[in-house]
């Protein structure tokens, strides 16, 4: 998962919680402030009652009589006013109940006591539960539909903030992690970025980029050169070794050592040949302009290589469709690249085995080409590293792959070309080499 897509996801988690925990609380907080509000407004009234009676005096509610009461015409509110006894409480508000015209209702009660005209009177002021709690529930919508549309609010916010701080990263990914292909070419430039977290890492990515690039150009760059210096000495080795063979006075013994020098210095030079190839291969030296017909170079390759067939009693069967071309390709490397898979297929099969060379078109996906033998086979554990430089492997004693699939590795890399392994001790191999639609479209 993303790291924006986490953040997204957190931030959505964590509003949707509060949301949960809010609702839960709501009706809680909505009737505290109900009440806190109540109080303040019967302590209000106590004080505009009071008020008056210390203004008009206290005949203005009695008017001869010996207590006053009034109360609003759904019984909502009512206000009384008595003669108070030495024990009542001096100012409490609570919740009780009072009859009021043979109807019993609960109330929320202020009661006072006061002293006028050196007398204690009681004043008692109350609101009923069920006016207090009517607009609750309309509060609480209002309160959850405007903590909803804050929390969408923010979470637009969040969503839009985060894309905007994770930019930066999106380009180090998108410019110095993707589609990258080794060896890089591009001149890496940093971001633009506020955030010196990114910027840090940015510059890690350019300086570590760079160092590996240097590292890959002075390794093939020594390659090269030492590839081109041995050329020289091998050939004036041979010039030498053919000479002696020309003197006749030499004993078979000697004959038989130059013979094994020269063998020596035959699969020397074959290896210098090689790491010449890969190096112009990695330097870019061949164009990729050709169409080819995979067809006809399989066959060609079957021709060269019949003699070692029949040498093996191998059985060569190839299924491969004449009418596919192949685009952008260099018909030499692609060349090289079959004739060393088949000459593996060859090389590590077992007599009278069987290879197998078919083909699979997945319409504007993938062209395969694969090659089956019945050979040795590989172990699991080297598959991953069969194509590596010069690597030992267990098919027989002191025997390794060489350089021939560290060459079909350079150009199938050249050409932005696939290759899939499946082997088994003891069951053959299977090379797949898939060719993007970039080949064939």
């Amino acid at each position: 998962m993303k790291l924006l897509s986490k953040l997204t996801l957190y931030s959505t988690l964590s509003k949707t919680v509060i949301v949960l925990v809010f609702i839960l609380l709501l009706p809680r907080l909505v009737n505290d402030v109900a009440s806190q509000y109540t109080n303040y407004y019967l302590n209000e009234q106590k004080k505009q009652v009071l008020d008056n009676i210390y203004k008009k005096g206290i005949d203005y509610y009695f008017e001869g009589d010996s207590s006053y009461g009034s109360y609003t015409m759904l019984k909502e509110e009512y206000i009384s006013l008595e003669a108070a006894s030495d024990d009542f409480p001096s100012d409490t508000i609570i919740t009780a109940k009072r009859i009021v015209e043979n109807d019993t209702l609960t109330y929320r009660l202020l009661d006072y006591v006061f002293f006028y005209g050196h007398k204690k009177y009681l004043l008692e002021i109350g609101k009923t539960l069920a006016a207090i709690d009517q607009y609750n529930k309309p509060l609480q919508r209002v309160a959850l539909y405007a903590l909803i549309g804050l929390v969408v609010f923010t979470l637009i916010f969040d969503l839009i903030f985060t894309r905007l701080v994770l930019r930066p990263l999106n380009l180090i990914i998108r410019t110095k992690l993707h589609n990258q292909k080794f060896p890089f070419k591009e001149n890496l430039l940093p971001i633009r970025t506020s955030t010196t977290d990114f910027k840090y890492l940015d510059n890690s990515l350019i300086d570590l980029m760079n160092k590996i690039k240097e590292a890959f150009e002075k390794e093939r760059e020594f390659t090269s050169n030492a590839s081109h210096e041995l050329m020289t000495p091998i050939s004036i080795l041979q010039n030498k070794i053919e000479n002696l063979m020309v003197d006749s006075e030499m004993t078979e013994e000697t004959v038989e050592k130059i013979m094994g020098m020269m063998n020596t210095l035959n699969r020397l030079k074959k290896i210098v040949r090689s790491l010449l190839l890969i190096s112009r291969i990695e330097n870019d030296q061949f164009v990729k302009t050709e169409q080819v017909k995979p067809f006809i170079i399989i066959q060609e390759i079957i021709t060269e290589l019949d003699d070692r067939l029949e040498a093996r009693k191998l059985r060569l069967r190839q299924s491969v469709s004449q009418n596919m071309i192949l685009n952008r390709i260099n018909r030499v490397l692609i060349f090289q690249l079959f004739y060393n898979l088949i000459n593996n297929a060859i090389r590590y099969n077992n007599e009278e085995g069987e290879i197998e060379i078919t083909d699979q078109l997945i319409q504007n996906q993938s062209y395969t080409i694969l090659i089956k033998d019945t050979g040795v086979g590989i172990h699991k554990n080297e598959i991953e590293t069969i194509f590596n430089r010069f690597k030992k492997s267990s098919k027989t004693e002191g025997e390794g792959y060489g350089l021939g699939l560290s060459i079909v590795k350079s150009i199938a890399q050249y050409h932005n070309i696939g290759i899939l392994v499946q082997s088994e001790r003891g069951e053959g191999s299977v090379f797949s080499i898939v060719f993007s639609p970039e080949h064939f479209a």
